[in-house]
């Protein structure tokens, strides 16, 4: 039998050994040869065992382990081990934001940096498919412009759509495009936001990305550098609850004890409790207020308590009120 590719042999002895082993599986020197021969590649013991000692030198690890009368070689330390790959496909199985064929396909991409035998157990495709996902196919074009716009200082437009009673997609401005100076993308609630410069009403503003269509680059250089510095994408996220607008203020929280684990998920570790008695501590906190940072205080079962400013305390006895008598 003549062999061809021998060119090629140190490349498909690598991918032979990246895609076949690891820690718990292994080949031996002849059935590396059966595989290469899969691709038309002849080779000896003697080229073998110099072909691994170049992949060793060039920096792909490549363990060898005798059991017994054999010798075993397999794949050794890769870019991520199987249980950083298992919290990213998990991540991205869970992820709203990302549609389900774009989820298969990542979670398909991610697989092959592991071994067959790993990515069977890496595999949650059953977890993608049962969980209420985003539908929005150009999603990741819509990322892409986003970045290259940032990377490039410039502004982007776009048009800004919701959903409506009947199911479809309804655009905000009749359609027209928005013209925003994007500065950051951050992840809120389950959802992907850009946080962006809005030219027509000089105001930063944020929108969901799944959101977005016919996302364009624009030549035109971003604006709003200045005030985006002065907020900064942390302050700005942590202020705005569930990434909902609203009048920012400065509101008085009093806690029982056991809610400084919440407060702190919620607003940071720097933020100062300070103790209101043996039971209670009150902090004070920098939010947009919404209905829906209201509804989060309430739905702590009157753990934490609102006491101002005055306006902030109202809102949340009349939207108790209202809600009563919707169920009276």
């Amino acid at each position: 039998m003549k062999y061809k590719n021998q060119k090629l042999k140190l490349l498909y002895l690598a991918k032979i050994l990246q895609e076949k082993t690891d820690d718990e599986h292994g080949f031996t020197l002849p059935q590396i040869q059966e595989e290469l021969a899969k691709y038309d590649i002849e080779a000896n013991r003697k080229t073998l065992y110099a072909d691994i000692a170049a992949l060793n030198e060039y920096g792909i690890e490549i363990i060898k382990n005798q059991e017994g009368y054999k010798t075993f070689y397999h794949y050794g330390k890769r870019e991520f081990e199987p249980a950083e790959l298992r919290l990213i496909i998990d991540a991205i199985a869970s992820s709203k934001f990302i549609t389900i064929r774009k989820s298969k396909q990542l979670i398909k991409k991610l697989e092959k940096m592991v071994s067959i035998h790993e990515a069977k157990l890496l595999n949650r495709e059953v977890i993608v498919s049962d969980r209420v996902k985003n539908m929005n196919e150009s999603i990741f074009y819509t990322v892409d412009a986003i970045q290259y716009a940032i990377a490039n200082n410039h502004r982007i437009k776009f048009r800004y759509y919701s959903w409506n009673m009947k199911g479809e997609m309804e655009f905000h401005h009749e359609g027209e495009f928005y013209d925003v100076s994007p500065w950051a993308l951050c992840w809120d609630s389950e959802n992907y936001y850009m946080v962006g410069y809005d030219t027509n009403i000089d105001e930063i503003r944020h929108y969901r990305v799944d959101k977005m269509m016919n996302t364009e680059e624009l030549l035109e250089k971003r604006l709003g550098a200045k005030e985006f510095k002065e907020k900064g994408i942390d302050s700005y996220t942590k202020k705005h609850f569930r990434m909902v607008g609203g009048t920012e203020e400065r509101v008085t929280l009093l806690c029982q004890n056991e809610m400084a684990n919440v407060i702190i998920d919620q607003f940071g570790k720097e933020t100062k409790l300070q103790k209101a008695g043996k039971e209670k501590f009150r902090v004070k906190v920098d939010v947009v207020v919404s209905d829906q940072f209201i509804g989060w205080v309430i739905a702590l079962g009157g753990k934490i308590v609102i006491e101002g400013p005055k306006s902030v305390r109202e809102r949340a006895k009349e939207l108790m009120r209202e809600n009563l008598e919707r169920y009276e």
